[in-house]
């Protein structure tokens, strides 16, 4: 059973960064691939970012490429999304996932975090 903690979140101002982190426990990390999704107020919980057992493979929603960049340190056990010039419309819930393969869906993934919320102030 693995558990993952996200923190990092906060207020930021539009342009502003945030680095969000996701530590896990429990299981061995490196055999997981991790992902970050984000879930606003009355909508579905969306694909953000993913990246591979090995930290080689790297796939990002067309919404944050260029602006946000996921890494992970397998000696950490910890996975990261940098997130620069930030919009309001990033603000969301967001949740690191752990799993089989880097997908884009919820179902690729077993483990899930508790969140951590980020705001954009316009």
């Amino acid at each position: 059973q693995v558990q993952l903690v996200e923190s990092g979140g906060g207020l930021v101002q539009a342009g502003g960064s945030l680095r969000l982190s996701c530590a896990a426990s429990g299981g061995t990390f490196s055999r997981y691939a991790m992902g970050w999704f984000r879930q606003a107020p009355e909508k579905e919980r969306e694909f953000i970012s993913a990246v591979t057992k090995s930290g080689s493979g790297k796939d990002y929603t067309d919404s944050v490429k260029g602006r946000f960049t996921i890494s992970r340190d397998n000696a950490k056990n910890t996975v990261y999304l940098q997130m620069n010039s930030l919009k309001p419309e990033d603000t969301a819930v967001y949740y690191c996932a752990a799993g089989s393969v880097a997908g884009r869906s919820v179902s690729w993934y077993d483990y899930w975090g508790q969140g951590t919320q980020v705001t954009v102030s316009s």
